[in-house]
């Protein structure tokens, strides 16, 4: 591949990098604290990319201080803080995770006699670089070790929120083995080819954190946020039509309406014909003939309308305001945006951002 196409993708990471790094602390929908980390870690990660690059094309004596200073023996304690946040694991709240950032400090304090010295280029001043390199390196990999192992045995977080969190874990490591790649083809070989297939999985990290890491997640946590509220404020119960005539006077058809009213079933978006046949004691044939017969609706069309009316509740109400429409309806129990919206927008002929601004309007 062209060395200018790839410097190209190089530079336009670099500058997606420090975008989603800004993005993060100045727009409203990703402002928090754990995310003010995440952009810190981002910001530093385009930097370490971007005097990498620098340092493959000119000596400039600037450039090689920055590059000196270390940051890739910073971007993990961040990463491990933001991983800390988004557990809500105690570790943070003592003061023992600021010895985190130590290696930092003491790569800058070696960095002095050697500016001062004007050691540059010298045989001291590549010996104290491999002692850095080998020291970052085992430093970062254990903080993304040890990261992974306290996501694995949180408590308190979704399985959705963990197993972003681990994919996010994961894909950092792939780029620590990348980086650990480039060193010993620098030492060994003393080319730059692989620092290419850095650049551009950092470019994929990048795409990837900006969408996958960042907008599902927070996704994610607004979903939380809105459950525990309603737990919170024990908001009524969402009831649909469910008075039953004379002639639908069938006990799985009474105890249908109460796993839906009472247990809120509903809001299982795995919550399959199976699962409530069982929970019902019946076959499923059976339970969607007398659901159509006496309900005449599908089974889907019966629990779409609980999720509908849950979905409303949230809409309608001010409170809910600051949370997006698609994590709205994955609290009220559909399985993605697209099914939330098509469900919607059949029942209602309109679509739920429409149907929050009218309520707002009327």
């Amino acid at each position: 591949m062209d060395k200018t196409l790839l410097d190209f993708a190089m530079i336009a990471s670099v500058v997606i990098g420090y975008f989603i790094s800004v993005s993060l602390i100045t727009t409203s929908f990703y402002k928090s604290r754990a995310n003010n980390y995440l952009s810190l870690t981002i910001f530093l990660l385009s930097s370490i990319t971007f005097l990498e690059w620098q340092s493959t094309k000119t000596h400039n004596i600037v450039f090689v201080i920055l590059g000196n200073l270390r940051f890739d023996a910073l971007f993990a304690a961040t990463l491990l803080t933001y991983f800390l946040i988004q557990i809500k694991h105690s570790f943070f709240d003592s003061n023992w995770h600021k010895w985190m950032y130590l290696p930092f400090s003491v790569f800058i304090i070696i960095e002095i006699p050697v500016f001062l010295l004007n050691l540059y280029g010298s045989i001291t001043e590549f010996i104290i670089l491999i002692i850095r390199d080998t020291a970052s390196i085992i430093f970062n990999t254990y903080l993304i070790f040890w990261s992974r192992k306290l996501i694995l045995k949180a408590n308190d977080i979704s399985e959705d929120k963990r197993r972003w969190l681990l994919r996010l874990n994961l894909f950092v490591l792939c780029l620590i083995v990348c980086w650990i790649l480039t060193r010993l083809e620098i030492y060994i070989f003393t080319s730059f080819y692989i620092y290419y297939v850095l650049w551009i999985g950092m470019s994929l990290f990048f795409w990837w954190v900006l969408y996958y890491g960042i907008f599902r997640l927070q996704i994610i946590t607004q979903k939380e946020e809105i459950r525990n509220y309603i737990l919170t404020k024990k908001q009524p119960r969402v009831k649909t039509n469910s008075k039953i005539k004379s002639a639908t006077s069938s006990k799985i058809i009474t105890h249908l309406y109460k796993l839906m009213e009472e247990d809120e079933l509903f809001k299982n978006p795995l919550l399959s014909r199976l699962e409530l046949a069982t929970q019902l004691d019946t076959s499923e044939s059976y339970l969607s003939q007398i659901v159509n017969q006496e309900l005449n609706k599908s089974i889907i069309q019966f629990v779409n309308d609980y999720r509908i009316e849950a979905a409303k509740s949230l809409l309608q109400d001010p409170v809910f305001d600051k949370y997006s429409v698609e994590a709205i309806g994955l609290e009220a129990g559909f399985k993605s945006k697209s099914a939330f919206y098509n469900a919607f927008k059949t029942s209602l002929s309109v679509s739920p951002g429409a149907y929050r601004n009218l309520e707002r309007t009327s």
